[in-house]
């Protein structure tokens, strides 16, 4: 139950910061106080509202007031709400173009409705957890916390193959092929293990096979048994950047992130809706890039277009989870997680910056490879903090 209110309770305040950032706030004055100067702005007022600054004249100092502000706020956003939403699902361009061009009493604005949605994906989350944890039969918080027993397992395992192979190389004469073969399975068994030692930041059980063939780079030698030996220069350059100050903390945040997988992705969830708005900054320049040779456009008609596709990114990732949470199956809202976006994506280019069905088509494809890198680059950013922090 407490979860329940909490959820709501951020849903909430992600509508009243979101009506603080349209500008809407009201003050508050005494009913039956004088009427004639605006308590905001002192100028006489002649009617309902001031000329001056739009605030109401009369105005209430009641609960029932506080918590019909609160309804109205909530259920009507006043008005904008509605009249943004089925635009920005389904005309993405026309909302843009019209909001850059001047309509923008009528509708949210693009940074109010990204703090909406932001706060409505903290409040959704928080109620029904990780999303779509219930189509792959289990959570990732367990898939996490399973990485190193599975890497034990799987260390455990090539320790055996190794073991066996030794011995029966034992049994074997020196100088036949079939040595040579099982001595080269060793080497490729013992590589395995460095990489799962890897995995966990430990020492390399077998450091004179390394991890792969080119692996470092470095230069390798013939040894003993025909075994490959890499020359001793191979880890100088990483085990003096692993002594530096940046290199010791990054060591132990993978080393705490290994131990508790758990708490990072707990950290990265909350870096995540911290740092949300970096999505914007990051993707404006990739933008632009998909613009590059059109004329007549600034970089805030671009920062509104990234703002409010953003915005409708994280709305309809929220309505795709809400419905995998309540056991719609994967097929409707997979297809609609899959195909809507860059159908989405076209038609709020297309119409946003006027241009043809072909451009439209060849800038989109432009746009979706910006938004992986967008993406991987916020992403990195989540997991470095996440270590780091």
């Amino acid at each position: 139950m407490s979860e329940d209110l909490g959820a709501l309770g951020t849903a909430v305040e992600g509508v009243l910061v979101a009506r603080a950032v349209e500008g809407e706030e009201r003050l508050v004055r005494a009913e039956g106080e004088g009427g004639e100067p605006c308590l905001n702005c002192g100028t006489p007022v002649t009617d309902h509202y001031c000329g001056h600054c739009g605030q109401a004249l009369h105005v209430h100092r009641s609960i029932a007031a506080f918590w019909h502000d609160i309804l109205h706020g909530v259920l009507h956003f006043e008005g904008k709400f509605w009249r943004t939403l089925p635009l920005l699902a389904w005309k993405p361009g026309e909302l843009t173009r019209r909001y850059v061009h001047g309509e923008r009493a009528r509708f949210i604005s693009p940074m109010a409705l990204f703090l909406f949605s932001v706060f409505l994906m903290f409040a959704v989350f928080s109620y029904i957890g990780t999303p779509f944890s219930g189509a792959g039969g289990g959570s990732a918080g367990q898939g996490a916390d399973n990485f190193p027993e599975a890497v034990e397992a799987q260390s455990r395992e090539l320790e055996d193959r190794i073991s066996a192979a030794e011995a029966q190389l034992a049994q074997m004469p020196r100088n036949t092929d079939e040595a040579d073969q099982l001595r080269q399975e060793i080497v490729e068994y013992k590589r395995g293990r460095n990489l799962m030692a890897s995995m966990t930041l430990s020492e390399l059980p077998y450091p004179d096979v390394g991890i792969g063939d080119g692996d470092s780079g470095a230069r390798e030698q013939a040894g003993p048994e025909g075994l490959v030996v890499n020359s001793d220069d191979q880890l100088q350059l990483w085990d003096g950047w692993k002594d530096s100050a940046l290199g010791r903390k990054l060591m132990g945040g993978i080393k705490k992130a290994n131990k508790n997988p758990s708490l990072l992705l707990y950290k990265l969830k909350a870096n995540g809706y911290k740092f949300a708005w970096l999505l914007i900054p990051i993707s404006l320049p990739f933008v632009w890039l998909t613009l590059i040779g059109r004329r007549g456009f600034q970089f805030y008609d671009h920062a509104v277009f990234t703002t409010y596709s953003i915005s409708f990114m994280s709305l309809l990732f929220i309505g795709c989870a809400i419905l995998a949470a309540i056991g719609v199956p994967a097929t409707l809202w997979a297809l609609l997680l899959i195909f809507y976006p860059p159908f989405h994506m076209y038609r709020q280019l297309r119409h946003a910056y006027p241009m043809s069905r072909f451009e439209a088509l060849v800038r989109t494809s432009f746009l979706l490879l910006f938004t992986v890198i967008s993406l991987s680059l916020f992403f990195a950013i989540l997991l470095a903090l996440g270590i780091l922090g």
